[in-house]
């Protein structure tokens, strides 16, 4: 039991929530209420904190060495010892399959995004991560995927269903800020932080702020012209969306503060699940839009 128990912390299940992205179709589309959707998506979430945590072991395993010398890593499962490697195998090999069975019951549309979303992790987990840039890029491709995917679910019901092309964009940016973000973090906090990942070594502080302020910006500007974009106005039949702007943005500021000033980001998730002011942010966020999309 303490074997399965290990497995599962090791699929890191507080960073499942990074797998939200999936219900952005669900509510955009403007089908939350309508139950057998709303499953879908639902079982869509779920396949991809389990292909999500798959992809955590893995990393765990090709990381194992380094993690022990990382001041917290070296508490993880594998790092620690508590969990050997060929369980830890075995438990990605299963739950792997398990993930891939339940994509081909979503559809094939849903079923060929999750390859694509295992292929470009399993990339990163071994190659991609040691390259500048491409490092952080491909963590971002992994938020579109999953926006996309919760897309794919629900066309294989509803085929009219689509994303605007301008929220898969604002998804990029703001995945490409948080990521920035954590490698600033890594860069300024840990002691000797190209020892814990390799690809520190070429960033610096100046740079990581200037892309930092292009990724945040843009994020901010993607968003507000999805909001007021003609085929957005035209769907919903509204331009009252563009009222949420303002909340993303503090948003945004909020998280730059918590970064800048608190010396904070080195988790989004953590920040998300335990900071009161950004989390009723995004909670206020969401509630404005299900309002606004649901004609109240």
């Amino acid at each position: 039991m303490k074997q399965l128990y290990h497995v599962f912390t090791s699929m890191r299940p507080h960073q499942w929530t990074k797998n939200l992205v999936v219900f952005a179709g669900l509510i955009f589309s403007q089908n939350f209420r309508q139950q057998a959707l709303l499953l879908r998506t639902v079982e869509a979430f779920v396949v991809f904190c389990v292909l999500s945590g798959v992809i955590y072991i893995i990393n765990d395993i090709a990381d194992v060495q380094k993690d022990r010398l990382h001041p917290t890593k070296r508490t993880r499962p594998l790092a620690s010892g508590a969990l050997t490697i060929p369980v830890a195998v075995m438990a990605a090999l299963v739950a792997g399959a398990a993930g891939l069975f339940l994509s081909w019951q979503l559809g094939s549309g849903f079923l060929t995004v999750a390859v694509i979303f295992c292929a470009l992790n399993l990339l990163y987990s071994f190659v991609l991560k040691r390259v500048v840039l491409l490092d952080v890029v491909s963590i971002s491709l992994s938020f579109v995927l999953r926006a996309i995917a919760g897309v794919e679910a629900l066309r294989d019901v509803e085929p009219s269903i689509a994303i605007s092309p301008w929220l898969l964009i604002c998804t990029l940016f703001l995945s490409l800020l948080l990521a920035f973000c954590k490698r600033r973090y890594e860069l300024t906090s840990l002691e000797n932080a190209a020892g814990h990942r390799e690809t520190l070594q070429e960033y610096s502080p100046i740079l990581l702020d200037q892309l930092v302020g292009i990724t945040a910006g843009g994020s901010v500007i993607a968003y507000a012209i999805y909001t007021i974009w003609p085929e957005t106005v035209e769907k919903f039949g509204s331009t009252h969306l563009v009222y949420t702007v303002p909340l993303v943005l503090i948003g945004v500021m909020r998280y730059l503060y918590l970064v800048y000033n608190k010396q904070k980001g080195g988790s989004p998730s953590d920040l998300l699940l335990h900071e009161k002011f950004l989390l009723f942010d995004v909670l206020a966020w969401i509630v404005l839009v299900i309002a606004i999309l649901g004609g109240i």
